[in-house]
Formats: C-alpha cells, structure tokens, sequence
C-alpha cells in the first residue's frame, strides 16, 4: 500500500516510546493522518516542480508599498483563488520591472499549494515549442497537455511579433480554455495594443473576445522595482 508516511512516523514513536501513551484508535488516527500530509506534501512539490517557475514567489513576499498602483483588495481577492473556480482570466500589464512575473508567479505558486494544476511559459518559447512540434506532428499532443492545466500563465506576452503560427498556437489554446480553465497574462503592452500586435482582425477579434472579456486586470504603473532594489545595494 506504500504507506512510507504511517511506516516512519510508526519507527519513530516505537524508537522513543511515544505510542504508549494514545489509546489505539488515537494512534491510528495519528498515523492515518501523518500519511494523508505526507502524500499532500508530495503532490504540492510535484505541482510546483511541473508548473515550471523561474522564480520561487510567494504571496507574503509581495511588496504593497510601491507606487506601482496595485490594488491590495483586489489582488488578495485574486489569491483566494475563485477567478480559477469560475474559469476566469487574468491579465497583468505595466512597463518593465514593476513586478508583473513575479505577481503571476506568486498566484501560480499558491494555485499549487491549493492543488490546482498550473504551468508557467514565457509566450515566445512556448510558441517555439509548438512550431517545432506541428513539424515533427506533436502539436496535438502539445495542446492537450497544456489544456489539461487549470492556471496557464504566459508571461512577457508579446514582446515578439506574432507570426501565423503563433497566432493559430494562441487561438486554439485560448478557444479550448473558454469557460474551462483560466490564463494569466504578464504583458509589457496595454491591452488596448494587442488587437493590432496579435494581427489578422478576424483571429485577433476571437483570440481577445476569449480572452479579454472574462479577465480581472492590474495595471501597473512606476519605475522599475529592480532599480529600487540596485538603489538599496
């Protein structure tokens, strides 16, 4: 049964003498719920080593002093979770530096922690990936795995122009989550650009009516948080 959480917990008490003093089905109790933490433990290091992070971000490190125009309610409301409950967006955008990957990150991290499966790309790399798959005729496969995340978060979206198969790869991934599953966005563009970014008006206008419609937005405003840091140094 691979009960390695009640095993050890078990050795443990019998090498200090600590099992004497429950009544059986206290001691069970006890050892049933080692194993139940244990295994949760386990999955919640699995969600996050899967989701991809570059960064290890964490809501309480989140910095609400900053002059960058973040919304502390909003954005705490966003950490309880329920836009992913009601397959809802969110989309983050501000100039570079003022915190938009690590936001993403930091939600990303706690989706994790609250067993939600999520996966974090940098949208270029991720579109590269695609291509390469379509070529050797893995896309489909592609697509279905990143379908089966409940958070995807694609952040520096679109710092490099769409090509068509960029906006195809973006369009049947936006299309399959619709009401399914959520997508967060960290972006250097304001929203209002990305029709004209995204290009061909009639994938651009599904691509945004999917996605834009049902999101939650942060605009973020300021100079760039790295600096302040560089300043302290």
């Amino acid at each position: 049964m691979r009960l390695s959480g009640m095993a050890q917990v078990h050795s443990q008490h019998l090498k200090e003498n600590l099992y004497a003093s429950h009544t059986l089905d206290q001691y069970t109790a006890l050892l049933t719920d080692q194993e139940w933490e244990g295994r949760q433990n386990k999955k919640i290091s699995r969600l996050i080593k899967m989701a991809g992070f570059r960064v290890q971000a964490s809501l309480t490190d989140v910095d609400y002093t900053s002059s960058r125009n973040l919304d502390r309610n909003l954005f705490e409301r966003l950490a309880a979770m329920s836009f992913i409950k009601q397959k809802e967006n969110l989309i983050i955008t501000g100039p570079t530096g003022v915190g938009k990957s690590y936001l993403t990150q930091a939600l990303g991290n706690q989706a994790c922690l609250l067993e939600y499966k999520t996966m974090y790309a940098l949208t270029s790399r991720l579109f590269s990936k695609l291509k390469v798959a379509k070529l050797e005729g893995n896309y489909l496969k592609e697509i279905e795995k990143i379908q089966k995340m409940e958070l995807l978060i694609l952040d520096d979206f679109g710092l490099q122009p769409f090509d068509n198969h960029a906006r195809e790869a973006l369009l049947d991934i936006v299309e399959d989550r619709y009401n399914k599953s959520s997508v967060a966005i960290a972006s250097q563009i304001p929203v209002a650009k990305w029709h004209e970014l995204i290009g061909e008006g009639t994938i651009a206008d599904a691509i945004l009516d999917r996605l834009v419609n049902s999101s939650h937005r942060l605009e973020l405003k300021g100079n760039s948080m790295r600096k302040k840091i560089s300043d302290k140094k």
